[in-house]
């Protein structure tokens, strides 16, 4: 990562995102403080001279004028001081108003067309999102502001006080010195390290090592289980020391870097100003009289506070590459972040296959795209089933749904049962065939595990929707409260403290109550398809048929994966996968499924009792041998 042409494209780009027009705030904050910018230069040029002036007033003895001076001294902080506060204040301001633009403009993109899905499970471009978007965002916007305040200011400072001291010492002397900084300059940006692609990689270090951490919190309870503290120890240490090793190679490289810029900057640059502030002192300045003791204190005093002023502005200036180089850093992350979301959102997705079939047998499906229509039916004509990771589970899926009917899913698990409504829900792409679906609002699901939002527990019933979604479909608390009596869970309401109580439903709740809160949700939006996946596996086989009897009622179509033959009733059709990569879409008879089942299972007991008959069967015959042979044993004699 360097200071080149990308780089400058890139923040051109995230520039447009942060200030995206002349009439925007954060132009006008950044015209506010470049004002300031400017009256704090022209501040210091007149301090410069307001030394000079009282410097001069004590070498002639002259107690007035010293006076006068230091009054005017005085006066002149009271702006000085309030600039500065503004200064820091505005460079904070912007900072703020920057990362607020960007942010909301990453979640925009974040949050739609389900780019988040896809970042985390369908490309493996970029491993740790919630990093790029909380820490490297707020860092750019830090750089970005700092830098403009580092930059802007010496620029315009370098470029006033050279004109003033041009007109002091002359232009020759001032040229020669220019000259000597610009070859200093350029050495110094030659051995300056690539500190852009250093920052980079530790804010990747950094999003790995806060990964680990947030990886070990969400499988604690597994951990625990099974002893691996020692392991996940060994992993948290092994990210945290490949951190702190990068860290402190950037720090060894800031040591060599360092003493380099304070040589240049504080020592050269200040001998060769000193030399050029001694110019009035050894050789005759129009307008400055040989004994004048006072005019030449005042030149020096002035020449040099104005030197060192430069000096100090062009040592940010040179400063600040390294503060570019690490703004570059940072540009890169976070671009790379918005290119990542573009490319998701048209469907370019990159990620490292771990299919267990070879790359032959499923380049030709991979490689494919099929056709999504949005249509009141569901209907899957020759449509593959692959996984994120590359397995084809189903080369070929027909089937279809209307309204009206129910459709029952089954089969082993891993064939492809969820896949499906993954693909439904625009989750997963489709890699060949036609898919018509509904619009989005049109289908439900809910899974075996509910999602509970952070918020109320009314929010928990109307999610997505908010309070004035649901205001405006006319539905009140106690129409919700009739929607948890069908489920049986209303009592919930006054033994939490009311809809208004804010929790951690997903703590507060048991397994059972979350599924009846989850149909509860279903009901609440009667939507024309219900995806039903295993989500009734918590609660009674009662509470079942109440959730089932009311969602048909309701004419939600339903699509159900589950093995409980209890359910077999609700649905009129099924489609069954074998495991082996075929499947059955067929007419589903629930009676006379129930039969052959109680039939399977009654001779899948028997079957099971043969070896017990067959052993039983053995030993009678060989008792019944031994009698035989007492028998004849016994005639003998």
């Amino acid at each position: 990562i360097q200071v080149d042409t990308i780089f400058f494209e890139r923040l051109k780009r995230l520039l447009k995102i942060v200030i995206p027009g002349i009439r925007s705030k954060e132009l006008w904050l950044l015209i506010i403080h470049s004002s300031f910018l400017v009256f704090r230069t022209i501040l210091s040029v007149y301090v410069a001279a307001l030394d000079g002036r009282i410097v001069s007033a004590l070498v002639r003895g002259n107690g007035k004028d010293f006076l006068t001076g230091i009054v005017w001294w005085m006066t002149v902080a009271i702006p000085a001081t309030y600039t500065n506060s503004m200064l820091t204040y505005m460079q904070n301001k912007l900072a703020i108003q920057f990362r607020t633009r960007l942010t909301q403009h990453i979640h925009k993109k974040y949050l739609s067309d389900m780019t988040f899905y896809a970042i985390g499970n369908l490309d493996d471009r970029i491993k740790n999102a919630d990093q790029c978007i909380t820490v490297d965002t707020r860092k750019f916007c830090d750089s970005l502001s700092e830098l403009y305040s580092n930059l802007a200011k010496p620029i315009l400072d370098v470029f006033i006080y050279y004109l003033q001291l041009a007109n002091n010492v002359g232009g020759e002397g001032l040229f020669a010195l220019s000259f000597m900084v610009h070859i200093s300059s350029v050495i110094l940006r030659a051995l300056t390290p690539p500190f852009g692609k250093m920052v980079a990689e530790e804010q990747r270090l950094e999003g790995e090592f806060r990964f680990t951490h947030s990886r070990l919190i969400e499988n604690a309870e597994e951990i625990a289980l099974y002893s691996g503290h020692e392991v996940e120890k060994a992993i948290l240490d092994r990210n945290y020391f490949a951190l702190i090793k990068h860290i402190n190679r950037i720090f060894r490289k800031r040591i060599f870097h360092g003493m380099m810029e304070d040589f240049i900057i504080k020592y050269l640059w200040g001998a060769l100003g000193l030399i050029l502030c001694s110019v009035p002192v050894f050789f005759t300045v129009p307008g400055i009289k040989k004994g004048d003791l006072g005019a030449r204190a005042e030149g020096f005093i002035t020449n040099r506070r104005l030197l060192l002023s430069s000096s100090d502005a062009f040592g940010r200036i040179m400063y600040s590459y390294k503060e570019i180089a690490e703004l570059a850093g940072y540009t890169a992350r976070v671009s790379e972040l918005l290119d990542t979301f573009d490319a998701v959102k048209a469907g370019r997705f990159e990620k490292r296959l771990v299919s267990s079939a070879s790359t032959e047998e499923n380049a030709a499906v991979l490689s494919g795209r099929g056709e999504v229509i949005e249509n009141e039916s569901i209907k899957f004509v020759d449509v593959p089933i692959v996984s994120p990771n590359g397995d084809v589970l189903l080369k070929s899926l027909s089937f279809y749904v209307k309204p009206g009917m129910h459709l029952l899913i089954v089969g082993p698990n891993g064939c492809g049962k969820s896949s499906l409504f993954r693909i439904l829900g625009g989750l997963w792409p489709v890699y060949g065939g036609t898919v018509q679906r509904p619009n989005p609002k049109d289908i439900f699901y809910i899974p075996q595990r509910p999602y509970l939002s952070l918020g109320t527990l009314r929010d928990q019933i109307i999610y997505p929707h908010t309070v004035e979604d649901m205001k405006r479909r006319g539905i009140t608390d106690d129409d919700l409260l009739e929607i948890l009596k069908i489920v049986q869970i209303n009592t919930i309401v006054e033994r939490e403290g009311g809809w208004d109580k804010e929790r951690e439903w997903k703590d507060a709740l048991s397994g059972g109550d979350k599924q009846r809160i989850a149909m509860a949700r279903l009901f609440y939006h009667q939507p024309k398809y219900a995806i039903l996946d295993e989500c009734t596996s918590a609660v009674g086989l009662d509470i079942e048929k109440i959730m089932y009897t009311h969602a048909t009622n309701l004419g939600i179509s339903l699509l159900t994966v589950s093995h409980r033959p209890s359910l077999w009733k609700y649905h009129n059709y099924i489609l069954q996968y074998d495991g082996q990569g075929g499947y059955v879409f067929t007419k589903l008879d629930a009676e006379r499924r129930l039969k052959l089942q109680e039939e399977k299972q009654h001779l899948e007991q028997k079957l099971v009792e043969v070896p017990k008959l067959q052993d039983r069967l053995n030993d009678l015959k060989a008792m019944l041998a031994e009698r035989d042979s007492g028998d004849n044993l016994n005639k003998t004699f």
